[in-house]
């Protein structure tokens, strides 16, 4: 007979999603975060080709107007303030309250490779496109072999 050394809280121990929520409610160095807690990111892709950078941004219910794109040095800037609505509890009664309305304030340093002096944003379908295009002594080129 084998002796088996009994770990609990290892990779080895396989335990119930109950167990590993118990055992991380009380380790005050777990990274288990609470959903109340957790902080989700604004939705945004960014893309590389051989034209350059894009930025794609979520912007649904927001108009031109609303969002501000900025350049400060290196850092590219975009910001919308939500404006607070005010709502007569009284008269309104949520059965399901599923939409975000929150501001927004992105900032992402761009490479020197990037011309920031011919960026282009366009606005549709409530997604924020902008695009910045390579420098000319950044772009791709193809060398030929001798």
């Amino acid at each position: 007979m084998t002796h088996i050394k009994y770990t609990p809280w290892t990779a080895d121990y396989t335990s119930s999603t109950f167990d590993i929520l118990f055992k991380d409610f009380f380790n005050t160095n777990s990274t288990f975060v609470s959903p109340i807690d957790q902080k989700i990111g604004h939705p945004v892709d960014i893309y590389e080709t051989e034209k350059g950078l894009f930025f794609e941004i979520a912007a649904t219910g927001l108009s031109k107007q609303d969002i501000k794109i900025s350049i400060e040095g290196e850092i590219l800037r975009i910001i919308h303030d939500k404006v607070e609505e005010q709502v007569d509890k009284t008269k309104v009664r949520y059965y399901n309250k599923g939409l975000s309305r929150r501001s927004f304030n992105l900032g992402y340093k761009i490479a020197r490779r990037f011309d920031l002096s011919t960026i282009d944003a366009q606005m549709k379908d409530g997604l924020l496109k902008i695009f910045l295009p390579h420098t000319e002594e950044h772009k791709p080129q193809e060398v030929k072999i001798k």
